[in-house]
């Protein structure tokens, strides 16, 4: 089966109470009788196989939403969201990232975590280690590295998964200059095999070299979708600012 993802009218809601903290349905109608707010409202798009899309938007927009929902992190309160293929994310620098471990020990277990047995996951320490180039800092806890080296790691290990559909929500642009270019071609090798890409930033140019299409969201909705350069436009030429 090709991979796709297909989103018909999602909708993600966040519920608070009075003092404006997330809680729970449950706790929001019976102790709290806070407010909601939506994440996501009514959001359809289609992405084939081969395609990689950038999420474009202000802070807040709902573009790390979508990532977690595609993810699995976050289920739609609203809508109906099908995902073919295998996904593999990096939502964060520190996602499934334990700081008193070692960069071997978080491998393995991230690695478990993402759906490998354990055998499979020792297997893939050595790959892990050459592909992330943290040197002796891999057997060092991680509390002891830079963000860009947590996303490294997290990246090599994501990689490993061997996904039919990878996410990327802004840590490729607390990389350095060396492996963005290391993101950027495993991003390419996905696609080229019929994979798909979904990558939320900030940074346009690097977007463009990894997406063809776009996604522009605003409050939570989809404002625009088509090719990338008809999307920044409609995002750029908007009163809204980052």
């Amino acid at each position: 089966m090709s991979p796709a993802i297909r989103a018909d009218g999602i909708g993600v809601r966040f519920l608070f109470d009075r003092q404006r903290r997330p809680v729970t349905p449950a706790a929001s109608r019976v102790r709290f009788g806070g407010g909601e707010s939506w994440g996501l409202r009514d959001v359809s798009f289609t992405i084939a196989a081969g395609q990689g899309v950038a999420l474009m938007g202000p802070s807040g927009s709902g573009k790390t939403t979508l990532l977690r929902t595609i993810a699995g992190v976050v289920v739609p309160d609203a809508g109906t969201l099908e995902i073919d293929g295998r996904v593999a994310s990096l939502l964060s620098i520190d996602a499934g990232v334990m700081a008193v471990l070692t960069g071997t020990e978080n491998a393995r277990l991230l690695g478990v975590l993402s759906g490998q047995t354990r055998q499979e996951a020792d297997r893939q320490v050595d790959e892990v280690r050459r592909l992330s180039k943290l040197g002796e800092h891999f057997d060092r806890p991680v509390l002891s590295y830079s963000q860009g080296m947590r996303a490294r790691l997290g990246f090599a290990v994501a990689h490993q998964v061997h996904p039919d559909v990878l996410l990327l929500d802004e840590v490729h642009e607390a990389l350095d200059h060396e492996f963005r270019q290391i993101v950027q071609d495993r991003a390419q090798a996905i696609l080229d095999l019929g994979g798909i890409v979904v990558a939320a930033g900030h940074d346009h140019p690097m977007l463009a070299r990894i997406c063809r299409h776009a996604l522009y969201f605003e409050q939570g909705r989809l404002q625009a979708q088509g090719e990338f350069r008809e999307v920044q436009r409609a995002y750029l030429g908007s009163d809204t600012t980052e």
